[in-house]
């Protein structure tokens, strides 16, 4: 039994892509009444995770405007096109000080509860070597993925449209997979075919 965490943890929610394989900007795309990215970011908002970031870019202002009213921090990425890489880095460079860690969030996963996200906040313990905490569905990593602050210095080293998988692959022994009975954690929106049915 894993005891309940008393980490500081925030959220990073990406929310600057060009949805190049839509024709339009997905994030803004609806769902039961509201914007993909909205749904997101509301359970992001419902969970332990404070303070909540999210990093903008294409169509900033409609972006923003998806979330009015809603308890976060916007950090607009105005090199949004240099990659995912660097949203990753304008969130951390955001990021207060005192926190032990981060969850980044991907903005086209609308389906994540913020219960996954709570669990994933008591499980992580890098104290414990559980500095890294992947969500598992049936034997597949996920995301999100809440990372210890001390990696915010390896953050700011990636380049191009390199995500940080590459770092969890150089950490695996950080990594502490925690099992979900969700597969929330491995839907994201990115064509048309994603959509139907929805």
């Amino acid at each position: 039994m894993i005891a309940a965490s008393t980490s500081r943890v925030a959220a990073i929610v990406l929310a600057a892509g060009r949805s190049s394989r839509l024709p339009t900007n997905k994030l803004l795309a609806l769902l039961a009444g509201k914007s993909v990215i909205r749904h997101t970011v509301e359970a992001v908002c419902a969970s332990a995770a404070d303070p909540v970031i999210v990093v903008t870019g294409h169509q900033a202002d409609a972006v923003r405007e998806a979330l009015a009213g809603l308890p976060v921090s916007i950090a607009e990425n105005v090199r949004f096109t240099d990659g995912l890489s660097s949203s990753l880095i304008c969130g951390v460079n955001r990021l207060p000080g005192g926190i032990d860690g981060y969850v980044v969030v991907l903005g086209d996963m609308p389906f994540v509860p913020a219960t996954v996200i709570d669990a994933m906040i008591e499980a992580f313990a890098p104290e414990a070597g559980r500095a890294i905490v992947v969500p598992v569905y049936q034997g597949r990593r996920g995301n999100p993925v809440l990372w210890s602050a001390r990696f915010c210095g390896e953050f700011r080293g990636l380049t191009g449209d390199q995500g940080a998988k590459q770092l969890m692959a150089l950490h695996g022994d950080l990594v502490y997979e925690l099992e979900v009975d969700t597969d929330s954690v491995l839907t994201d929106f990115d064509t048309l075919e994603d959509f139907s049915g929805r």
